[in-house]
């Protein structure tokens, strides 16, 4: 089976490079090429087991239209699959607990992420995102044209805005927590179907010392803010969260758990995703120089190309949910703890859905209102992740301040190969020339 994918994987990654030239934007054939022969063989819904556990994987508009609607917590939790070998990156936090402890988590958080909350927070993605295009403009200056790969300087501004809103004024320690824990993620992002199928936390194997090696210094540099600032730190997320914690469960350890688990799953929600859906973005846009300009004249076709971009390559490769008491799902019975998989990329390209041009770039798509069960970027029914308005106001900033100030084409060094590392990213990065269209002590 690895071969098997590896093959698929050299053949897009041949097929897709030299400049931009033949990109297709379809990349489940290389990277989930099994997925794709079993859909073509038993259609949109079918079952498989591995070990002990039963997935349904299900593309069905119905199916996925009923689990978009329900909305109780007592129907569907998150999927136990991977839930042991993600446990040092996810902990017990909002993104992977169910029942009364996620809706404990989610009344805890969820105002943290209010509209009024991210609109106070929009001056430090600005400060962020001018310091970026700055650091781009001198490297610009005197050549008129940067080649550049900007995966890791686009890192490094949703670390910069992430570190502020939930360190405040100690946010250089907080982009030294969120370094590790990018760390941890590349640790544990290949599944241990050992631990799976036993369902044991703890195999003594190099990587799962590893694994709680760093989870464990993440874990003491957190705390250790905590207790620097006293829980008075000028209202960042890590100390608002305590104190919600704190009025709901209790100090100590319980409050701990709860502020250390959350810390990390919302750098895995606001950061990485966001991150990885920025260097898509800037993609898309140096293969369509059309909408850059497009851009630039109407800040509303901004919103536009991320959600198309989101529907090409969305953030999270897959809505994964376990029934937790027998259902109906589109007319499909459901058992008690059957793990359900819904593709997002197969829904996001259903011809069904969206036309016969589905798999091509066209923002215009978005003039109008998508279906409920035809986009899942952001999740989908109850959980729908609470940091959307957040991911969107950052990627707003960030590519509005880019595109004002350079013309972005792809590099001939681009390789086109997206790889599944628990998000679909770039394997060997998003390259592009950048060209400046202001003088370098122009404003911004």
């Amino acid at each position: 089976m690895r071969q098997a994918a590896a093959d698929a994987k050299r053949t897009s990654s041949s097929s897709h490079g030299g400049g931009g030239t033949g990109i297709v934007h379809d990349y489940r054939p290389a990277v989930f090429p099994f997925y794709e022969k079993w859909r073509k063989e038993y259609g949109p819904v079918f079952s498989y087991s591995v070990g002990n556990m039963v997935f349904l994987h299900a593309t069905d508009p119905g199916v996925v239209r009923d689990l978009c609607l329900c909305v109780s917590p007592e129907d569907l939790g998150k999927s136990s699959y991977m839930k042991t070998t993600h446990h040092p990156l996810f902990g017990d936090g909002i993104l992977k607990s169910n029942g009364d402890a996620w809706t404990r988590q989610r009344k805890l958080i969820a105002p943290e992420f209010f509209p009024d909350k991210v609109k106070g927070m929009v001056d430090l993605m600005v400060g962020s995102a001018q310091a970026l295009v700055r650091a781009w403009e001198e490297r610009v200056a005197g050549t008129g044209a940067l080649d550049i790969k900007v995966d890791d300087d686009i890192r490094a501004y949703s670390a910069d805005v992430i570190s502020r809103a939930c360190f405040g004024s100690s946010y250089v320690k907080g982009k030294r927590i969120f370094a590790m824990i990018r760390d941890l993620q590349k640790t544990v992002a290949r599944p241990n179907l050992l631990a799976e199928m036993t369902g044991l936390r703890f195999l003594p194997t190099r990587t799962s010392w590893a694994a709680w090696r760093l989870n464990q210094r993440v874990r003491r540099l957190i705390l250790d803010v905590v207790r620097e600032s006293g829980g008075e730190d000028e209202g960042n997320l890590l100390n608002a969260m305590l104190r919600s914690a704190e009025a709901e469960v209790g100090g100590g350890s319980a409050s701990e758990d709860f502020v250390v688990d959350n810390c990390k799953n919302i750098y895995f929600a606001g950061y990485e995703t966001t991150a990885v859906t920025a260097a898509w973005c800037l993609m898309l846009l140096a293969l369509h120089p059309e909408w850059q300009r497009r851009v630039r004249d109407e800040a509303r076709e901004l919103t536009m190309v991320i959600q198309e971009t989101l529907r090409l390559y969305p953030a999270g490769s897959v809505v994964s949910r376990q029934a937790l008491r027998e259902l109906s799902l589109g007319g499909v019975r459901v058992p008690g703890g059957v793990n359900i998989y819904v593709p997002v990329s197969t829904v996001h390209l259903d011809a069904g859905l969206w036309g016969a041009g589905a798999r091509e770039f066209d923002p215009d798509r978005f003039a109008a209102r998508p279906q409920l069960h035809s986009y899942l970027p952001f999740g989908a029914g109850a959980r729908t992740c609470l940091g959307q308005g957040f991911a969107m106001a950052e990627l707003k900033v960030l590519l509005a301040l880019i595109l004002s100030r350079f013309e972005v084409a792809l590099s001939p060094a681009y390789r086109h190969s997206p790889a599944l590392r628990l998000v679909v990213e770039p394997e060997h990065g998003v390259q592009v020339v950048l060209k400046s269209m202001w003088p370098v002590d122009g404003p911004i």
